[in-house]
């Protein structure tokens, strides 16, 4: 690894990593715009995502609830990345995953919820769009409905994620601000940076003066504005870059 990124990063205390469907790659889980992408196969599919059509169409959400009965994430484990920014955790550093995934890798590598802010949701639950109910996953996909409605009130469940059309939760957007702007270093990892306003995190951090290293496979919107761009594995690059924030001779 460069000896200047190694120095740079070396004792950051405030660490915030924003990261996309790149770092479960290596659990088993597709990426969405890869080369082997859910989308990039099935161009179609996106349309499942999509607020108005799901909504609008059974056989829109027949198609997406499909997608998520067999989901690679229910038996995926966390990874060596995920498990390397939990040992930054464990090793005393302020660390907070902001993720654009839904699958709650993060926690099951050892971080607490409270330092992980899904931006986009999770597969984990499922909530009512006409009451305020929200259901386990699990329960809703074993009763084996392919639309299924929520059982208090009739309505149409949707899986608590943020679908193309819905705005982010504005006090979650928020909280992640906060969090860039606090960071000393700020790690964009495995993300296309390409939806927004998760990727606009990156830009806070940059003008907190805090240090950005991208790592991802592919060019980004924000590479410009990054300190590092590294685009070796995240399996590999992750835990070399933990590590190396936690050498001894801590600035």
């Amino acid at each position: 690894m460069d000896g200047k990124l190694i120095d740079r990063i070396r004792g950051a205390r405030r660490i915030a990593a924003l990261t996309g469907a790149g770092i479960s790659t290596a659990s088993g889980i597709p990426d969405y715009r890869g080369p082997d992408g859910v989308w990039t196969r099935s161009p179609s599919a996106a349309n499942a995502f999509t607020r108005k059509n799901f909504m609008a169409d059974a056989a829109v959400r027949r198609e997406f609830w499909r997608s998520y009965a067999g989901h690679a994430a229910w038996r995926a484990e966390p990874n060596a990345a995920h498990r390397a920014l939990a040992g930054l955790d464990s090793a005393g550093v302020a660390v907070r995953v902001l993720t654009q995934n839904v699958d709650g890798l993060h926690q099951r590598a050892g971080l607490a919820a409270r330092k992980v802010l899904e931006l986009h949701g999770t597969m984990h639950t499922t909530r009512c769009t006409r009451c305020p109910a929200r259901f386990p996953t699990a329960g809703i996909l074993a009763a084996g409905d392919d639309d299924p409605s929520c059982p208090r009130c009739g309505g149409i469940l949707q899986l608590d994620l943020v679908l193309f059309g819905q705005r982010l939760d504005g006090e979650v957007l928020g909280h992640a601000r906060n969090i860039a702007a606090a960071s000393e270093l700020f790690l964009a990892i495995g993300s296309t940076l390409q939806v927004e306003p998760a990727a606009s995190l990156c830009s806070v951090a940059v003008q907190a003066r805090a240090t950005l290293v991208i790592v991802n496979r592919d060019p980004t919107p924000y590479d410009d504005d990054a300190d590092f761009v590294l685009r070796e594995d995240i399996e590999t690059v992750v835990p070399e870059l933990c590590a190396a924030v936690t050498q001894v001779g801590n600035r």
